[in-house]
């Protein structure tokens, strides 16, 4: 993975005045609302745990309303014992495929100790810091996401099986969100996108060719375009296997169809996939009159196998019903924006955002973990170069 960060210095000489008191009433837990403060103490000694510095000097200030002191710090340090740099790099090295306890060997190794457990709490503080980002980042994005992709992939939680699905801006890349569902059902699909969708201004969902895609797309009432490359590949696999089931052991031809033959049987069963990619402006058409010729081929008996007739029955019934949601990105223009017809980008994002890292896992121990960690992933991948990584991890 190629990520080009920045991690902020420790700037022991600025402190910024307060304009907030931090402090809370000790009896009513009510955050004070005093604006004014007075310096109390200029040289108040403390030690971080940094790359290059030990010690730092804040500052403490006296709230005129409250009458209580807080201390202020320089910038990129906190009330935490590490600094904002330090916490940042040890995020930015689980990040890259490091293991928890690679990263706390690693920062051994440069004299700054973390144990394990403080490196799992920095990534996932700033996990969960990515999810709140995105939220916000995505009320700016409101009406103008016209093309939404999703997907699904799954990965392993305490060894069990868990869906992750994602959501992307097909015309950019970006992704939009990630979640973690129950099921991959349609019910479940659309419950977790129809939000997002009337929110973003959606009017085309990208997905894979499964029957449950189409209905999310119809529940939603936007259109709907196939990916050609999922289509492709499935539709070569089934004309390839009814191509070599009618060259060396071909079912008897049924009575329903009296004028087929098996070699134009062949000939229909390339003209298919030629149609599919190729898909030619008469292409439905075509579609449409195979599914015509074969549409008297009768089902298998009960608990019985389909029969190579069927199956082209079905095969041409389908795509001559969903013809349109193949060529969709033909005929859509948004300026000079336009579709290739694929789900590449969502793809690319689950390879990015969830796969990349999850290759080098064992596996995960909370399903919480995945969000913090994909979401972070993500964020960080469609960020421009010198990214300020102390954004995420300040306290």
């Amino acid at each position: 993975m190629h990520l080009c960060v920045r991690l902020s210095k420790v700037e022991s000489s600025v402190i910024e005045v307060p304009t907030a008191c931090p402090l809370r009433h000790p009896e009513t837990h009510r955050r004070c609302t005093g604006r004014h403060f007075k310096l109390h103490q200029r040289f108040c000694p403390k030690r971080i745990r940094d790359l290059k510095q030990a010690k730092v000097m804040a500052h403490r200030y006296r709230c005129l309303k409250c009458k209580r002191t807080f201390r202020v710090y320089p910038k990129n340090v906190s009330h935490n014992q590490q600094s904002d740099a330090l916490k940042a790099l040890s995020v930015l090295l689980y990040v890259l495929g490091l293991s928890y306890q690679g990263v706390v060997d690693l920062l051994t190794a440069l004299e700054q100790p973390l144990s394990s457990g403080t490196v799992f709490a920095n990534v996932q503080a700033a996990g969960k810091q990515v999810r709140r980002i995105r939220r916000q980042w995505r009320k700016g994005q409101a009406g103008q996401v016209k093309v939404m992709g999703i997907d699904c992939t799954h990965v392993k939680c305490l060894s069990q099986d868990t869906i992750v699905a994602v959501a992307t801006n097909i015309l950019t890349g970006a992704p939009l969100t990630i979640e973690v569902l129950r099921a991959e059902t349609a019910m479940q699909l659309t419950a977790w996108i129809q939000d997002l969708a009337k929110e973003l201004g959606v009017e085309i969902l990208v997905t894979d060719d499964a029957d449950s895609m189409k209905i999310v797309a119809d529940n939603l009432g936007v259109q709907h375009q196939i990916c050609r490359a999922h289509v492709n590949r499935n539709v070569h696999e089934l004309v390839a296997a009814l191509g070599t089931k009618a060259l060396d052991h071909p079912d008897r031809v049924p009575w329903e169809l009296p004028a087929a033959t098996v070699d134009q049987f062949i000939e229909d069963v390339q003209l298919v996939e030629d149609l599919i990619k190729g898909l030619p402006f008469d292409g439905q058409a075509q579609m449409t009159a195979l599914a015509t010729r074969y549409q008297g081929a009768p089902p298998p008996p009960q608990n019985g196998r389909a029969s190579m007739w069927y199956r082209m029955r079905l095969l041409t019934l389908d795509w001559s019903e969903n013809w349109g949601r193949l060529s969709l990105f033909q005929r859509w223009r948004l300026g000079k924006q336009k579709l290739d017809g694929t789900n590449n980008a969502t793809e690319q994002a689950i390879g990015q955002c969830i796969k990349e890292r999850y290759r080098t896992m064992r596996t995960y121990k909370r399903k919480p973990s995945i969000l913090n960690v994909s979401s972070l992933i993500g964020w960080l991948w469609i960020q421009r170069t010198d990214y300020d990584l102390g954004t995420l991890v300040r306290s």
